[in-house]
């Protein structure tokens, strides 16, 4: 594991004082979940026309028509080992194409793709992890049972540690409205932080723990991650003295007006074998970064990320994430400067009660560095098209969610990409999307 102790430790012995009387062990709870099982199973079909496309690079978006599909089928097993310990095993198959190899757009389209390393459907192990519940008051509430989630009674103060396999986005960065590729936004920059290289294998997940201190309307959790071997990689790197990811979140409940939101400040440090523009620049051509890569090399950042409930159901969010930009990308993708907002409207409204309308708007930039590297004919792992006329990614999404059964969903999706991969001289692209999602 990458850490022996948890970091939050010191914070909680210090709070323990001001916290309401203790109570010596969990409270009783008269029907909880001692198990659960379920399921999902997401299917992504995708479609972009011809695009003005002058010139083309190793990594562009090619400027012919694609069609692509992606599949993903997840399990979804917890079990309750005693009123503390749970015990969460997801095994997955995920299979499929993103256009051009995913490459050639920095907010990339199909949120699912993170999860697809080759075309041929294959089965792996998502999570398996314990999670450690200790509670820090008496006072309960109700939970319902779902996914990596068993019903019961809850302490409404406490500390839950998390160790094994996970992503590390299933616990920070968390929105009501725009966190779930599966059945939200799908551009990789609204459903995450997008300047946020956060640590991930091929398919979105990372080994380590998670500490998370709540205590009624506000949480503070830490995690330290393994990061992968190589950029975009498969495999851990095992040298965690040196390259590790760790990120540490606040998190502020609240109601205004009688609707809930909700305010989170998101701080993370990388460090990984990774190669930094400036070094290439100064070892001559500016684009090898080979040859600059160093272990414990450091990228860190910020976000900000909040959410608002207007009236019963419909809720506005918005997202601001920063990053030093002077690293190349080693896990997620090239984007050093993000902000995003949008909107999900009930289906309520018009007496379809399942249904939601989400429209939202994303605009994703680069540092200096970054710039300098892609104009020299750098290539990033997901970007690159050998030259660099330098405009912000602009991107707009929207969906319409249709809820045809309880457990089948039906969405189409409209996504409009000016400047992909931050080039003037490519696009706009127009992507159309059609998402079929079962759950049980």
């Amino acid at each position: 594991m990458p850490v022996n102790r948890p970091l939050l430790l010191p914070i909680i012995g210090a709070l323990l004082p001001w916290l309401p009387a203790m109570a010596q062990d969990a409270p009783a709870n008269p029907s909880p979940e001692r198990w659960n099982l379920h399921f999902q199973a997401t299917s992504i079909g995708q479609h972009h026309g011809y695009f003005t496309s002058p010139y083309e690079g190793e990594n562009s978006l090619p400027g012919h028509p694609e069609s692509r599909v992606s599949l993903t089928a997840t399990i979804f097993l917890s079990y309750r080992v005693d009123s503390w310990t749970e015990l969460v095993f997801d095994p997955e198959v995920a299979g499929g194409k993103g256009f051009g190899q995913v490459t050639g757009i920095a907010g990339f389209t199909n949120g699912e793709i993170p999860r697809v390393s080759a075309a041929t459907p294959a089965l792996y192990l998502a999570r398996a992890y314990i999670r450690n519940t200790w509670p820090l008051a008496s006072a309960t509430q109700v939970v319902e049972g779902g996914p990596n989630q068993l019903g019961g009674a809850q302490p409404v103060s406490r500390l839950t540690m998390i160790t094994g396999k996970f992503a590390i986005t299933d616990f920070f960065d968390n929105n009501t409205y725009s966190h779930d590729p599966r059945s939200q936004f799908m551009n990789w920059s609204l459903m995450s932080n997008g300047a946020w290289d956060y640590p991930a294998d091929t398919r979105g997940y990372t080994i380590g723990t998670v500490q998370e201190l709540v205590l009624r309307n506000w949480s503070l959790r830490a995690a330290a991650v393994m990061e992968p071997a190589e950029a975009n990689g498969g495999t851990f790197d095992t040298r965690i003295a040196k390259n590790r990811g760790t990120a540490v979140e606040w998190e502020r409940r609240y109601r205004l007006l009688g609707h809930s939101g909700a305010l989170r400040v998101l701080g993370f440090e990388n460090r990984e074998r990774a190669g930094t523009f400036r070094d290439a620049a100064l070892a001559g051509g500016g684009t090898d970064l080979a040859s600059t890569r160093r272990p414990g090399t450091k990228k860190y950042g910020f976000g900000w990320n909040t959410e608002q409930e207007i009236i019963r159901d419909l809720g506005v969010f918005g997202r601001y994430g920063w990053s030093d930009g002077k690293t190349e990308t080693w896990a997620f993708t090239q984007i050093d400067r993000s902000l995003s907002g949008g909107v999900s409207i009930p289906g309520r409204l018009w007496k379809r009660s399942g249904d939601t309308v989400g429209v939202a708007q994303v605009r994703n930039y680069l540092s200096g560095d970054d710039r300098s590297f892609l104009a020299a004919g750098g290539m990033g792992f997901i970007i690159g098209d050998g030259r660099l006329n330098y405009t912000p990614e602009s991107i707009t999404e929207a969906h319409y969610a249709w809820r045809a059964t309880r457990e089948w969903t039906f969405t189409l999706d409209y996504q409009h990409v000016v400047n992909p991969a931050y080039n003037r001289d490519r696009g706009p692209v127009s992507v159309g999307t059609l998402r079929v999602h079962w759950e049980r």
